[in-house]
């Protein structure tokens, strides 16, 4: 899920139809209501936001600190004018990128998957695992073959392969895809999404990487690495 900070509803609106022509999940708040949100979020609520986007506000300076002692998520700047003052200013204030705006939102998606790859999802992006993801919307590969997702099962492994290891409640999985103020669907919706994608994964590998358990949610178990892989049978099987 994306977060706009933007003190233009026309703004916050027009990157939500983006995003939504895309897949995915995103909210808007003035700059006020997103400090008021973020005081009371809890770790379910932040773990679910894959960047930040700062528009313009009059604090925008300032609002990356209180985003940073609260979640690592990156934090891309909106900046109307090519100005290099602004741009230090910004960067000194704690901003993973800044762009120039307005700017398409797949071109958002790409920065955000370069910073992710470069921070906190390094490890699992490694071109020797045998899932392999580049949260910018391409399909995923798998076992060294391209895989053909709809895009909510795409986001589903998405946010598994990030999280490798870590049980993710249901809860957790559809706050990351559907966002966390979607009340159009129920969230067990989750269930017949994950069904649908661990069988495609146990197509392409001849194994279920994921693994589920009650009140715990599901899992990617550890991958092993494509060498491992075609040196003989998974201990999955």
């Amino acid at each position: 899920m994306f977060v706009v900070i933007d003190d233009r509803e026309s703004v916050t609106h027009g990157y939500a139809a983006g995003f939504g022509r895309e897949g995915v999940a995103s909210i808007g708040f003035t700059s006020k209501d997103f400090r008021d949100w973020l005081e009371g979020a809890v770790g379910n609520d932040l773990s679910a936001i894959n960047a930040f986007l700062l528009g313009d506000c009059p604090d925008r300076t300032t609002l990356p600190r209180s985003i940073r002692h609260r979640c690592r998520a990156p934090i891309i700047a909106l900046n109307n004018l090519k100005l290099l003052k602004h741009t230090i200013e910004l960067f000194e204030a704690g901003v993973d990128d800044v762009v120039h705006a307005p700017i398409h939102v797949r071109e958002i998606l790409v920065r955000t998957a370069v910073i992710r790859r470069r921070t906190i999802g390094a490890s699992a992006q490694e071109p020797t695992n045998v899932i392999r993801v580049f949260l910018d919307g391409r399909d995923p590969e798998v076992a060294g073959r391209t895989m053909t997702l709809p895009r909510r099962e795409l986001r589903i492994l998405e946010h598994l392969v990030s999280h490798q290891g870590k049980w993710l409640t249901k809860t957790q999985l559809f706050n990351a895809i559907y966002g966390l103020f979607d009340a159009s669907f129920d969230e067990n919706v989750i269930e017949s999404h994950v069904s649908k994608l661990r069988k495609k994964l146990r197509g392409h590998l001849g194994y279920d990487p994921i693994e589920s358990k009650r009140y715990m949610g599901y899992r990617l178990d550890d991958l092993p690495t494509k060498s491992s892989a075609e040196s003989g049978p998974s201990r999955h099987n």
